[in-house]
């Protein structure tokens, strides 16, 4: 069983305001319960604080995987409390950017960037550089699966494994990008068939092309193509344009499951909202 719940679920920059109330304002956070003896994170966008709120009454170690660097997705760290308790574990899994930098996420706590140096955090934390050998990574029972984003820079995207189940996590990702792919529909039909979840950065319209052409990030239409080409059991738009409406989200999911029923096809589609969950796999 693994269990998620969004703690931030915007693109690009935070959206507080009236207008995202519903679906929420932070940028990407995502945690995983696997019934393992450590907790399970994905990005460390300002959704992370919250977070870190609940994880130090619980001092199991923490497994931190990045899918890269740009600031929408480390923001929160400096704000992450468990990075401030003494001994605390903290193991950080960088994504396979390029050109590597692996220190990134501790590098924005130094200077005048932030009043705490990085070497002034009191946890103990372990950079795990990614490497051009996309071995599988083995946490307890979860084994993940690593490919490289169409995203300015590159980055990672995580398929999870355990006991059958899987789900893939693919944020700000350009299914066709006008420029160099890093990774064609085909490898992504392989890399992602079969999930019983797709996390999948959703954050245009169609319409919004050619204009945000090679920004990295994919219009809703041509994620649901993958999804469906790759037998996906349920689909999660993600990454929400900041600027985006809970009204505008809404839209965007109703008109995506329009199209899913006008094609015949059995996926399910829903919008990331934050604070709910998804399990894939029995309890």
């Amino acid at each position: 069983m693994m269990k998620l719940t969004f703690y931030g679920v915007r693109g690009s920059i935070s959206a507080p305001g009236k207008d995202s109330l519903k679906y929420g304002g932070n940028t990407p956070c995502v945690y995983i319960e696997t019934k393992n003896d450590f907790h399970l994170i994905l990005d460390s966008g300002s959704g992370i604080i919250s977070l870190g709120d609940l994880l130090i009454k619980d001092h199991k170690p923490i497994y931190l995987l990045l899918s890269h660097n740009h600031w929408d997705h480390i923001q929160g760290f400096p704000f992450f409390r468990p990075a401030y308790q003494k001994d605390r574990e903290i193991n950080i899994i960088t994504g396979l950017t390029e050109p590597s930098e692996p220190q990134a996420i501790l590098n924005q706590l130094q200077g005048t960037y932030f009043p705490v140096n990085s070497d002034e955090l009191l946890a103990n934390i372990n950079i795990v550089a990614a490497t051009p050998m996309l071995d599988p990574i083995i946490l307890g029972t979860v084994t993940i699966l690593r490919h490289q984003l169409n995203h300015p820079s590159a980055g990672s995207a995580y398929l999870f494994k355990q006991n059958g189940n899987s789900f893939a996590y693919v944020t700000d990702n350009e299914l066709q990008p006008p420029n160099h792919q890093f990774t064609t529909i085909e490898q992504w039909v392989d890399f992602i068939q079969d999930v019983d979840l797709l996390i999948h950065d959703s954050q245009y319209f169609p319409e919004d092309f050619p204009a945000k052409s090679g920004w990295g990030h994919s219009p809703w239409d041509q994620v649901i193509d993958l999804a469906i080409k790759a037998n996906v059991d349920t689909l999660c738009l993600f990454s929400h344009d900041y600027r985006r409406s809970d009204k505008e989200i809404e839209q965007m999911l109703a008109i995506a499951q329009v199209k899913v029923k006008q094609l015949n096809a059995s996926l399910k589609v829903f919008a990331a909202r934050e604070l709910c969950g998804f399990t894939v796999g029995e309890e």
